[in-house]
């Protein structure tokens, strides 16, 4: 039989500590002498065992990007931002050579309508037993208006996005690791937080690997339109062209 669906273990959801909107929880990444199960560890940057698997046939790990709670990925030292997502990349394509599992995503939640329960910078890694997300990917996803490009890494303004509107795609050659990939991953993030034309809180990154390409597609996050809830319709906005040259005037002069 064929798996399309993830199914949530409610019982473990109502468990997970939240301080996104709850600035009283205290933070359990904070508390790293008490932290459990941890599989890799570089200086501030851990990964561990999900303390609250909540997805059912999924093996689930947590990415403590920094000991700093209040940082964001946007304002991280470049030293910080290049050694996170080499350490982030590698131990997810190691998650995928073990064959354990049907595929592993990789992504990242930020801000109050992205989907995070926690405000410490984290990420996840998840290998999902039943599921290939690869199904579900096209590559006209990755298309759009280029920005920048360097040492045959991409940065794109999507012309088809996923869910609609303006999503960010970052893609390299998985052969090796590229310093543009994270740079351009950190000014779509900065760009969404400070010049985006609607206030902006939130955001996603989702990274795929696929055909020998590594890709990070960035989603500013929203109230997601009922067109796509409804029907699955993204909307593709008029103003596509103006963003692309904004980000090149502001952050590539």
């Amino acid at each position: 039989m064929e798996h399309t669906h993830l199914h949530f273990n409610t019982s473990i959801g109502v468990k997970k500590p939240e301080n996104i909107r709850n600035k009283q929880q205290a933070c359990p990444f904070c508390e790293r002498d008490q932290l459990t199960d941890l599989l890799a560890v570089d200086g501030p940057i851990i990964l561990l065992k999900n303390k609250y698997p909540v997805l059912e046939n999924a093996y689930q790990t947590v990415l403590i990007e920094t000991d700093d709670c209040h940082a964001e990925l946007s304002t991280y030292s470049k030293d910080h931002l290049h050694r996170l997502i080499k350490f982030g990349i590698k131990h997810w394509l190691e998650m995928e050579e073990t064959g354990r599992y049907r595929s592993v995503i990789f992504f990242k939640n930020h801000g109050p309508l992205s989907g995070g329960t926690l405000a410490h910078p984290h990420m996840q890694i998840v290998g999902l037993n039943d599921i290939d997300y690869k199904e579900k990917v096209t590559h006209e996803m990755f298309e759009g208006l280029v920005i920048a490009e360097e040492e045959g890494t991409r940065f794109t303004l999507s012309t088809k996005p996923r869910v609609g509107f303006y999503e960010f795609n970052i893609e390299m050659n998985d052969s090796r690791y590229q310093e543009p990939f994270s740079d351009y991953l950190q000014i779509a993030v900065h760009y969404i937080l400070n010049h985006f034309p609607f206030k902006a809180t939130s955001y996603n990154v989702f990274f795929h690997h696929i055909d020998d390409k590594i890709y990070a597609k960035v989603v500013s996050r929203f109230v997601t339109t009922p067109l796509y809830i409804g029907y699955g319709l993204p909307q593709v906005p008029s103003n596509l062209e103006w963003m692309a040259n904004e980000v090149k005037r502001i952050y590539f002069k």
